[in-house]
């Protein structure tokens, strides 16, 4: 009750899948299975009427990784005790001094200062936002008394969002067909930066069908790089989350230069039958994200590996080209460019994208929240916590959440046990470079709207400069010394703060 066809056709497609079944998936009569992967999980939270099994799903998803012999808690301790062993090795007193030894931020004071500012602009904002949730859904739903539990916010913030902006994101799905974002991104590309992006389908063996080859050319039409883009949801072996690595570096040789390779992976939302890939919002931005650190890896002219692309960028700034191609989701003639629907060929409404604009502030404290609690909960693992003494990191967990949540998590609660960035990725220590690369590529584009954006010739050189320090010049130089380059000054906060509503 209350799902969109989308997420009926994935869910019937899941079904067919776990049983084996050969035949065509019955996306409107079932049967459905509901898994804990994102495209299936969060639509369903925030679409499905019933709130049982909503509360059953959620249940299921914050304890994800922590029973049996699939328990994370064990091998938690232990990458922990092993991160603390390593920091005493180096002369330091934590992982998080050893982390931060190689970041922009100049040490875990300047962070914690940070999370801080962020802290006192989002708590009673966020609050705010709750107390406005919980009348509205107490309206809505007839009922005076309701209480919002955590299985409900997504559900009822996405009717708000509906009911204060007119739209879904399934009504707006249909004007994103895959084929057109990607010529639209890549056409942005070759507007910022001079470059050309071609399909090389067959030109590289790939790992699946859905997977595609493409070269970018410079202004000569010279190959400069190549990327593998990975797109599509694949329950089974990838079914959340995306990223960026590089498959191969620049490198200058003795009588050669060897050109990048990136791969470039998403897990949008896949084909069904004769549907093409219809993207919501968030994964056109998923995608802007994802290739914006492809381009730094791609157009690096840095001929030293260790120093070439992404590779030995400070982590807190290697977020910057990704979260600066993300703005550019939010600039009407770029939008207005790619989207428009698959099946009658109509723009997209303009008054439709109005809406999407003004909704990018909604519940923005709320979001925030949510960053620095997951933020400052990694500095505390990695900084004050002792590995093996009396507490544990559920313990820490819930001190954690107490000081930076409107909604205190359920006791059963293992969100650790499935926090892949800090343990799985390279983030331990530095989940705040989130918010801290926000900062920058706010201030990034801010550049372009002071420059004007209406005049071609004015974002073409913006951009350029933008490819020859941000983009070129990789690891080689400190991302202060990169910023100042492009910027002609150092980082404001002022443009941030701005974007999300909080100034």
């Amino acid at each position: 009750d209350g799902l969109p066809p989308t997420l009926l056709a994935q869910a019937a497609a899941a079904h067919a899948r776990s049983v084996g079944a050969g035949a065509m998936p019955d996306a409107a009569n079932g049967p459905w299975r509901i898994t804990l992967d994102g495209p299936i999980f969060l639509p369903f939270m925030e679409h499905s009427r019933r709130r049982d099994l909503r509360e059953r799903l959620y249940r299921a998803f914050i304890t994800r990784a922590s029973h049996g012999d699939l328990d994370n808690q064990p091998v938690i301790e232990r990458i922990l005790s092993a991160r603390h062993e390593q920091a005493r090795l180096l002369g330091k007193s934590s992982h998080a001094e050893v982390s931060l030894a190689a970041k922009m931020a100049p040490g875990i004071i300047a962070v914690e200062r940070l999370l801080g500012e962020l802290r006192a602009a989002a708590l009673p904002k966020a609050r705010s936002e709750l107390e406005e949730l919980t009348a509205f859904a107490r309206a809505q739903s007839g009922d005076p008394a309701l209480d919002l539990q955590l299985w409900d916010q997504l559900f009822w913030a996405e009717r708000m969002r509906e009911k204060r902006y007119a739209y879904t994101d399934e009504e707006l799905r249909p004007y994103f067909p895959f084929a057109r974002v990607l010529d639209g991104l890549f056409a942005l590309a070759n507007r910022l930066f001079g470059v050309r992006v071609r399909a090389a389908d067959g030109e590289a063996p790939v790992w699946d069908p859905s997977v595609r080859f493409f070269r970018i050319a410079d202004e000569r039409g010279v190959d400069i790089a190549a990327f593998y883009l990975d797109p599509f949801s694949r329950p089974g072996n990838k079914a959340g989350g995306a990223w960026m690595n590089n498959a191969i570096d620049r490198k200058r040789t003795v009588d050669s230069l060897r050109a990048p390779v990136a791969y470039l992976v998403c897990n949008q939302t896949p084909p069904v039958g004769e549907t093409p890939s219809l993207m919501t919002f968030r994964e056109v931005e998923t995608l802007f994200h994802e290739f914006g650190h492809g381009l730094q890896h791609m157009l690096t002219t840095v001929e030293h590996v260790e120093a070439a692309g992404i590779n030995n960028v400070e982590w807190d700034a290697v977020e910057l080209p990704s979260q600066f191609m993300e703005n550019w989701c939010f600039h009407w003639p770029t939008i207005r460019a790619m989207a428009s629907h698959w099946q009658t060929g109509a723009a997209l409404p303009q008054d439709l994208f109005d809406k999407v604009r003004a909704a990018r502030t909604y519940r923005a404290a709320t979001m925030t929240l949510r960053q620095v609690y997951q933020s400052t909960l990694d500095l505390e693992l990695h900084h004050r916590y002792q590995p093996g003494g009396g507490a544990g990191v559920m313990d820490v967990q819930r001190k954690i959440a107490a000081g930076n949540t409107i909604l205190s998590p359920l006791p059963e609660d293992r969100f650790l046990c499935s926090f892949s960035h800090i343990f799985a990725g390279g983030y331990a220590a530095g989940y705040y470079s989130y918010k801290w690369a926000e900062v920058l590529s706010a201030d990034a584009f801010s550049a372009f709207e002071e420059a004007g954006l209406d005049d071609d010739a004015v974002v073409a050189r913006t951009g350029r400069r933008f490819r020859d320090t941000v983009l070129a010049l990789g690891g080689s130089q400190h991302p202060l010394e990169v910023f100042r380059a492009f910027r002609g000054r150092e980082p404001s906060t002022r443009p941030l703060l701005k974007q999300i509503g909080l100034l």
